[in-house]
C-alpha cells in the first residue's frame, strides 16, 4: 500500500509543477486538465501526509519510552503511543478507502429518467412525487434541474419525466437510485380508503460528452411533430417536437417541452448520448461479470430497490436492509442520509473485495 501512495504523492507532485510551469498554464484546457486530475487525488495525498506525520509522532514516543527513565515523561509517552496508533488504525482504513479507484463519472452532472410502471394513475402521480422529491434534494444541494422531456397525465402526474441535474459530484450522489420504486399508500383515486401498491421506476445516467460518446449524423433518423399536451404558445400549432431514432440499435429518445425545435434536438441528443453510454457501461460491467453484484445494487431497472410505505410513514431500502420512519421529512428532499448509508455500504463492499 505504501508503494501505491507513495506513486499517487509523486503524481500529485508532477501535476502541481507542471501547473506551475508557463506553458501549461497559458494553456487553459491543459492547466484545467491537470487542476481537475490533482483535486482527485487531493483527499489521498493529504490523508497520507497527515499518517505520515502521526507516524513520526509515534516513533519519538516510543523512542522516549526506550530511552526515558524520568516517569512523568513515559507516562506522556505511553499515552501518546496509544493514541497514536488508534489513529492510526483508522487513518489506514481511510486510505484504503482512498486508494479504491474512483467511478469515473463520479463528477459528472445526472440525467434521471422517471417512468409510471404498475399501478395506472396512483404511478404516475407517485412518480410526480418522486421528481417532486429530487427536485427538493437538488434545491438542498444547490443543483440545478433542468427537465428535458415529461408526458403528463390529467391529474397532474407523469407518465414520463426525464431531467437534467447538474452541480457538484451529481452522478457520485444520485447513482444508486436506479431501480423499482415501490409505493403502498391510498391513492386519491381511492373510495373505499384501501392501501394500493404501486411501481415507478427510475434509471439514473452519466451525463455523456461529446468526447465520451462519437454519434455520427448519418446513424440517426430525426422526424420532428407537433407538441402534445397542456400549453403555451406555439405547443399543438408548430412542428417544434423532436423524435431522434439512433439507427444502429432502434433506441427512441423524443423531446417536445421546448418551443425551439432546436433546442428539443439538443436536449434529446444530451439524452440519447447519456443513454449509449450507459448501455456501454453495461455491457463492460458484463463482461466483467459479477462486477457489481456483492455491492450495493447494478441499477437494472428490473430490481426494486426501495418501498415507501405512507400508512407507516416509513421508507425501506431493500439492498442494504435500511428502514427509516420519516417518509414526510424524505419526500420533502430530505434523502441524504438514505444515500450516505448507500454510499457507505458500496465502500464495505468494495473493501472486502480488495
Amino acid at each position: 500500500m505504501r508503494e501505491k501512495l507513495r506513486d499517487v504523492l509523486a503524481e500529485y507532485d508532477r501535476l502541481s509543477r507542471e501547473m506551475a510551469s508557463q506553458e501549461v498554464a497559458s494553456d487553459h484546457d491543459r492547466y484545467m486538465k491537470c487542476a481537475k486530475a490533482q483535486k482527485r487525488i487531493q483527499p489521498l495525498v493529504d490523508c497520507f501526509r497527515k499518517y505520515e506525520t502521526e507516524e513520526n509522532r509515534l516513533e519519538q514516543a516510543e523512542a522516549i519510552l526506550y530511552e526515558e527513565s524520568d516517569p512523568e515523561l513515559r507516562q506522556m509517552a505511553e499515552e501518546e503511543k496509544h493514541q497514536l496508533t488508534d489513529t492510526l488504525e483508522a487513518r489506514e482504513l481511510e486510505l484504503k478507502l482512498l486508494l479504491i479507484p474512483g467511478d469515473p463519472n463520479d463528477e459528472k452532472n445526472t440525467i434521471m429518467e422517471i417512468r409510471a410502471g404498475t399501478g395506472g394513475e396512483e404511478a404516475a402521480l407517485f412518480a410526480a412525487d418522486l421528481f417532486r422529491m429530487y427536485s427538493r434534494y437538488a434545491e438542498i444541494k444547490a443543483w440545478k434541474v433542468e427537465i428535458l422531456n415529461s408526458h403528463t397525465t390529467g391529474m397532474g402526474g407523469f407518465k414520463e419525466i426525464s431531467f437534467k441535474v447538474a452541480g457538484d459530484s451529481v452522478y457520485s450522489q444520485l447513482k444508486f437510485e436506479g431501480g423499482v420504486h415501490r409505493v403502498q399508500r391510498v391513492p386519491e383515486t381511492e373510495a373505499q380508503g384501501r392501501v394500493h401498491t404501486s411501481a415507478v421506476t427510475v434509471a439514473v445516467l452519466p451525463e455523456a460528452e461529446a468526447v465520451d460518446i462519437d454519434i455520427d449524423e448519418n446513424d440517426l433518423q430525426i422526424d420532428v411533430y407537433r407538441s402534445s399536451g397542456p400549453g403555451g404558445q406555439s405547443v399543438n400549432t408548430t412542428d417544434s417536437a423532436v423524435r431522434v431514432t439512433y439507427k444502429p440499435t432502434g433506441l427512441v429518445v423524443t423531446c417536445q417541452d421546448e418551443k425551439s425545435q432546436h433546442k428539443n434536438k439538443a436536449k434529446a441528443l444530451m439524452v440519447l448520448r447519456a443513454r449509449l453510454l450507459a448501455q456501454r457501461q453495461e455491457e463492460e460491467a458484463a463482461e466483467r461479470s459479477a462486477n457489481r453484484k456483492s455491492q450495493v445494487g447494478s441499477g437494472d431497472r428490473s430490481e426494486r430497490i426501495r418501498t415507501y410505505n405512507f400508512p407507516q410513514n416509513r421508507l425501506t431500502d431493500h439492498r442494504i436492509k435500511l428502514t427509516v420512519h420519516r417518509l414526510e421529512t424524505i419526500m420533502e428532499g430530505d434523502l441524504q442520509e438514505v444515500i450516505d448509508a448507500l454510499i457507505a455500504a458500496d465502500r464495505a463492499a468494495r473493501i472486502r473485495e480488495e
